[in-house]
């Protein structure tokens, strides 16, 4: 919905796709901290194996950050400052923005929320996962009711994509980006 108002998005879970590529400093770190078992057929990482992993193992979960993070965030600074030349404003999509302690990186949050339930079935049935893997996923963050506390700005995304759309557009509005 961003893309659509002509707002530039840096997406933070697409750079961490990014640098984590075959080739890339954070892949070979990650190879030589968790062993080939990660790696897939196709050479790339295997995601849903390096994501059990992690899930399941907190220090696990620190050694991967500790590789994925900083690489993530300088590439994150690089897109903003690059679109900062040429638009007014660039929204940073930062899905574990308070886990990681980002916040000084942004001037405004805005946290897109759903309850517990629709978070869990909609996370099943986007990453085909089992309910267990899915829990899993969900406990390794900070909850949203949390979250929504600390955001300056919440999207009830519990009903229609017309609802939530309608919540953005107000939301950017008061803030003077659209």
């Amino acid at each position: 919905m961003i893309v659509e108002l002509k707002i530039p998005v840096v997406d933070a879970d697409l750079i961490a796709r990014q640098v984590v590529m075959p080739g890339e400093m954070a892949y070979n770190k990650i190879v030589e901290a968790f062993g080939e078992d990660v790696i897939a057929d196709d050479h790339s990482l295997d995601r849903k194996k390096l994501g059990t992993i992690i899930f399941n193992d907190e220090d696990k979960r620190k050694t991967l950050n500790s590789i994925v993070h900083p690489a993530v965030r300088k590439e994150m600074l690089r897109q903003k400052d690059d679109y900062l030349k040429e638009h007014d404003s660039v929204v940073l999509d930062i899905p574990l923005l308070y886990e990681s302690k980002l916040t000084h990186m942004v001037d405004q949050t805005l946290l897109v929320y759903v309850s517990a339930d629709v978070q869990l079935k909609r996370l099943m049935e986007r990453d085909q996962s089992s309910k267990d893997e899915a829990l899993s996923r969900i406990q390794s963050q900070i909850p949203l009711s949390d979250k929504k506390q600390w955001a300056d700005k919440v999207i009830d995304n519990n009903g229609t994509i017309e609802e939530s759309k309608k919540q953005l557009i107000h939301s950017l509005s008061e803030w003077g980006i659209l």
